[in-house]
Order: C-alpha cells, then structure tokens, then sequence
C-alpha cells in the first residue's frame, strides 16, 4: 500500500486524520505483523476475518454516540501537547509545547497498542491533555527524512504566506531541502 511503499522507500509523506490512522494499521501489519490490523470504521461490526480475530488498531472514540451522528464528532480546536522538544514535530512548530490545531474526526489511535507500536519504532510524539489520544506521529529522524501523521487537521488554518507545518515540512523534503 501506499504508506508502506512510503515507509520502506524513504519517501517523505505526511497522512491527516484517516491518513494517519493507516499509517498506524499499515506499521501495526508491516513490522508487527499483525495481519489484522484495522480500522473500525472499516469493519463493518466484523470482529473476525476469515476465522481470525480482528486488531482494531483504530477505534471509534468511547465517549461519542455511534446512533446520532449529527454533531457528534471531535470538533474545533484543541491543543496537541509535545512529548519530544528534539521530534520532528517540534521543530517544524518550531519548539513550542503545545501546539493548537483543528479536529474533525470520530475515530482515533487505539490507547492499548500505544506502548507497543513506539517499542516497534513508530512514535507518537504528540497527545492530547489526557496522554490517552494520539494527536501527532512519526519515525525517527535516522530512519526516514518525513514520515509524519497528524490526527488534527493543519490544512484547516494554513493560508497564502502562512502555510501550515506538516505541509511546510513535506514540501521541503520532497524537495530534499533543509528541514527545520
């Protein structure tokens, strides 16, 4: 899939809010080798695939209502904590330790495989106030030059002149410039 092929070839991508959730099912089948990574909002209330338990390394977030979907979802802005000053994250928001962007989603990072999924080498380098929501991930530098997923959405406040990080910083590696 696109994300491995990413992963694998050292090409800089950047995966927002769905995006970055199959950046976490594809690391969790690819390198944990757990076949059955997924989603639940691709699962169609199946928990097993051909006789095989399901891995939702994506869940529907506890607190929102599955039957009234009219203004249900995580919605605004809200702040994104730093957990490394020395991530990629960090310097592309150039060193501060909160970061304030926009959400509109209803599904997040599965809190129970966190731990697990960073001992593999995927790192979730910003949450939310809690520790428990996955806002920002990425490999280590040494590993890949851009490799970078958000949860929020930092196209909602970029504009001409001003644009947003992930995206400042995806540019510059696809054009193999200096990165922050």
């Amino acid at each position: 899939n696109f994300f491995s092929y990413c992963r694998v070839n050292g090409k800089p991508v950047l995966g927002v809010c769905l995006g970055m959730q199959l950046m976490v099912a594809e690391f969790a089948r690819s390198v944990l080798k757990w076949e059955n990574a997924t989603s639940e909002e691709f699962d169609n209330n199946k928990s097993e695939v051909e006789g095989q338990k399901k891995c939702h390394v994506v869940i529907y977030m506890p607190e929102i209502s599955r039957s009234h979907l009219g203004g249900t979802m995580r919605l605004g802005s809200r702040p994104t904590f730093v957990k490394n000053r020395n991530s990629l994250a960090s310097r592309l928001y150039g060193k501060v330790s909160v970061i304030n962007e926009r959400h509109r989603h209803r599904y997040e990072v599965n809190p129970k495989f966190v731990k697990t999924i960073e001992e593999a080498g995927l790192y979730f380098v910003g949450q939310d106030e809690t520790g428990q929501r996955m806002e920002i991930l990425e490999l280590d530098s040494s590993q890949h030059r851009f490799y970078f997923g958000t949860q929020f959405h930092p196209e909602f406040k970029s504009r001409p002149g001003k644009p947003s990080p992930p995206f400042l910083g995806l540019i510059l590696a696809a054009s193999k410039l200096a990165l922050p």
